[in-house]
């Protein structure tokens, strides 16, 4: 392996400098995950006659932080050409996912690019899905590679959640865009005088759906009571991913993170929100949204956060050309959509049997499961109408339950809860890990799964690469 990636680095630009670090950082994470690597069970590989397979060659991303924090004087453009460490040279395109835009650099994947030193004649598209909008930015660059069209993607996400767009009101907005085109000093004061003090008041961001004016923190609330989740069980599972995401961090296995010297402050190396506590301290907190007696506190939902991520896709011909080791094919994939209000974050329960039917595999055949922990309450609704009859036949239908992922599988390294969730970058953290830790646990198949603002979710077999 060492071999095909020095001959590699010697047919790129010397002026790479991003390409040397991507496969100097390739070599030192491939030699730490096998040192400790178990042989992967023997399985059928998903590989179709006259499908191209498309290939997960390497994924990276900054340290997530908690918004407020190490980067709240850039601006999203500067995370997510932080994460670009891929090589320049051979990217055929790249696609983005963000879901608060900065109206300055509304398409961040063409701004990112260019400030990442990539070429002017490299194409570039910004796309959004809220939480899964790497997801689709992925998904994307697989189609790109399937139908011929490149053979070298980049897709990512970035969210910074320190400086969101804040406006004036619509009055005020209204006024302002008619007065830029008054002719008359008379038409000019007209429409001054016709100010008045509530025109000032600001629009301010909110996590809330457009369509049910309802938070997200509410719909996880009324979630968690409709499958009675308790509060002792949201705040077991959010220890739960506290505790594992630490342990990840100290072990060395969050190989994905890399450190990101913030202009004219020190280097960030970690995700700073991962902060195991106790039970007793997580009961002493109010409920968050529903008041007085919601389950949904600060202490087991996901917190703002700032972050990019990146992952360098090609299609496995290319990647072996060019003496790459992949990492894992991305293979079938669903998305689905379902009642925004009621339903909101249920995308991983209706998206889960789909991806598992048209990959042809059953539960029993994942060996890691990734799941995007948008709250606590959120993720225990779900594993519960996975594994409900009812659920199925009532709200699916189909005739049986899909049957939750066993615990013991699932989001063993930490999950949103814990490291962060930038929206439009978790999806990408969420391939990545799957693909280290089929590695590293001796897996065939890793199931990603997501849900997101508007009643979407998404899931992807992630199958890993022959060692």
């Amino acid at each position: 392996m060492s071999s095909m990636l020095t001959h590699a680095i010697r047919n790129l630009s010397a002026s790479s400098a991003w390409a040397t670090r991507l496969f100097a950082r390739s070599l030192s994470c491939s030699s730490q995950l096998q040192a400790a690597a178990v042989q992967p069970k023997s399985k059928k590989t998903l590989t179709k006659s006259g499908v191209k397979n498309i290939v997960v060659v390497e994924g990276v991303r900054i340290p997530f932080l908690q918004s407020g924090t190490s980067y709240t004087d850039l601006m999203p453009h500067d995370l997510a050409r932080a994460a670009l460490h891929v090589p320049r040279d051979v990217v055929d395109y790249i696609v983005y996912g963000t879901v608060i835009q900065e109206v300055k650099t509304s398409n961040v994947a063409r701004e990112a690019a260019l400030g990442a030193g990539f070429s002017d004649k490299t194409p570039a598209h910004t796309v959004t899905m809220a939480c899964i909008s790497s997801n689709q930015a992925m998904t994307t660059g697989v189609g790109m590679i399937a139908a011929g069209q490149c053979d070298v993607v980049v897709a990512g996400g970035v969210e910074l959640m320190s400086d969101v767009p804040i406006r004036h009101s619509r009055k005020m907005r209204k006024t302002m865009l008619t007065l830029n085109r008054a002719k008359t000093l008379g038409q000019k004061l007209s429409l001054i005088s016709k100010i008045r003090p509530d025109y000032f008041a600001p629009e301010l961001p909110a996590v809330a759906e457009f369509s049910t004016s309802e938070t997200m923190g509410h719909s996880a609330d009324r979630l968690a009571a409709a499958f009675a989740i308790s509060r002792l069980e949201q705040d077991e599972y959010a220890l739960r991913s506290h505790t594992l995401a630490k342990k990840a961090q100290d072990g060395g296995l969050l190989l994905d993170v890399v450190p990101f010297k913030v202009p004219g402050k020190d280097t960030v190396t970690k995700d700073n929100g991962v902060r195991p506590s106790s039970m007793e301290q997580m009961g002493k907190l109010k409920p968050a949204f529903v008041k007085p007696y919601g389950t949904v506190t600060a202490a087991n939902s996901s917190f703002l956060t700032d972050g990019a991520s990146a992952i360098l896709l090609m299609s496995e011909e290319k990647a072996l050309a060019m003496g790459y080791k992949p990492k894992a094919y991305l293979r079938d994939f669903v998305y689905v959509s379902q009642d925004p209000k009621d339903q909101l974050l249920l995308g991983p329960t209706y998206a889960t049997p789909k991806v598992l039917e048209k990959a042809g595999l059953t539960m029993a055949d994942i060996d890691v499961f990734e799941f995007h922990e948008a709250f606590a309450g959120q993720i225990l609704a779900n594993l519960k109408a996975m594994d409900s009859d009812w659920f199925a036949q009532n709200y699916m239908g189909r005739k049986s339950k899909v049957g939750a992922p066993p615990l013991e599988k699932f989001n063993n390294w930490g999950g949103s809860l814990s490291l962060g969730h930038p929206f439009g970058a978790t999806g990408c953290r969420l391939v990545i890990t799957a693909a280290h830790r089929l590695k590293k646990e001796g897996g065939q198949y890793g199931l990603v799964a997501a849900c997101a603002a508007g009643g979407q979710g998404h899931a992807m077999i992630v199958e890993l690469y022959p060692q």
